[in-house]
């Protein structure tokens, strides 16, 4: 990276996904819990994997009305929701990502294409290609 333009910090305290993050600006400041799914007790709390699906859903949605200002497409209504699955690799864990995009009056074939455009200039995209599968899907 030439030059960063933004340093978000987070700290996590407790017992890791049983216990809080907060962010350095307290803008952000949430209470964890493990899903029932994963063997905890659910609950009010949230969990990274839903905080991961936020942040890329929210990234990927500015890369794609960034990419349709380029080309002049209007995108009104436009939404993209990110689905974060965890589950057991090897010893470990590892993440998959499916991102569904809707692009309401906006035809098929360029709706793809501002989507392909878009996972290429998304930070989040770029971050997790090569590492995490991410299937994109047009609505």
């Amino acid at each position: 990276m030439v030059q960063t333009l933004y340093v978000a910090k987070a700290t996590s305290t407790g017992s890791g996904r049983d216990g809080h993050v907060q962010s350095s600006d307290d803008v952000l400041a949430h209470d964890l819990s493990v899903p029932k799914e994963m063997g905890g007790a659910g609950g009010a709390g949230t969990n990274p994997e839903q905080l991961f699906a936020a942040g890329y859903a929210a990234c990927f949605h500015s890369a794609l009305q960034l990419v349709a200002r380029r080309e002049k497409v209007r995108v009104r209504g436009s939404s993209v929701t990110a689905e974060v699955g965890i589950g057991p690799v090897g010893e470990g864990f590892g993440l998959a990502v499916t991102l569904v995009v809707d692009l309401p009056d906006v035809e098929q074939e360029t709706a793809r294409k501002l989507v392909d455009a878009a996972h290429q200039v998304c930070p989040y995209s770029n971050a997790t290609r090569g590492n995490i599968d991410v299937d994109l899907r047009v609505a």
